[in-house]
């Protein structure tokens, strides 16, 4: 069903290449794609490469991203992950899980992100959204992040883990809100055993957002 509501899911920032995938993900730390998506466009015109970054002045560096959040930690991590890879990759992003994940401010989410959006390697990237919904569908319980990947891989075929973590994120952001989720507007309402968790009335029609909104509600009304 997922699918059907959501056949265009992609990656939500915007990015031209692996390196500036992986900065883009660094900065949505906290912060909200579109958020970054705002900060970006200045921030790879004036670093190109990753030679760029491993020379930055910091200063400057925090001041273009600065309306991310966090941004002290984030210019660090921008530059020492840059410096690893002029220092180690040829200052190329790596293919290799372990090599991304080495690089400072690099997660397993980020690593997943690059790897499925950039090199298109499957990957389940664990977000606030994707452990969210899977913990209201039942899925698990668990909150680790690491465990959460581990057991939703071994249910999803591998070749479609990147495009689910897609669907999701998507879900997530536009119908199963954190605080008030858009119940009665839900395309799972008939299977979700955490159904009534939002308003389940015609309000909730209200709480659907995102360019699709009508046919996210069209779809649910089918339901």
């Amino acid at each position: 069903m997922l699918a059907q509501a959501y056949p265009d899911a992609h990656c939500e920032l915007n990015f031209r290449n692996p390196l500036e995938l992986t900065v883009a993900t660094i900065l949505s730390a906290q912060c909200t794609d579109a958020r970054v998506n705002t900060v970006t466009p200045a921030l790879f015109a004036r670093y190109p490469n990753a030679a760029a970054y491993a020379t930055a002045n910091e200063a400057e560096l925090q001041e273009l991203i600065h309306s991310t959040g966090f941004y002290k930690a984030k210019a660090r991590n921008i530059i020492g992950m840059a410096q690893r890879l002029v220092a180690d990759h040829d200052g190329q992003v790596p293919e290799d899980f372990d090599a991304l994940i080495a690089l400072p401010g690099v997660g397993r989410k980020t690593a997943h992100c690059v790897r499925g959006n950039a090199f298109d390697y499957p990957g389940l990237t664990v977000d606030t959204h994707f452990g969210r919904l899977v913990r209201r569908w039942e899925l698990t319980t668990e909150k680790d992040p690491v465990k959460v990947e581990h057991i939703i891989a071994a249910m999803i075929p591998k070749k479609e883990w990147t495009l689910y973590s897609h669907r999701l994120v998507f879900h997530g952001r536009r119908v199963c809100h954190s605080r008030k989720p858009a119940c009665g507007a839900c395309l799972l309402k008939k299977v979700c055993p955490s159904y009534g968790t939002g308003p389940v009335g015609i309000e909730a029609a209200e709480l659907v957002s995102g360019p699709n909104a009508e046919a996210l509600i069209a779809i649910a009304s089918e339901q």
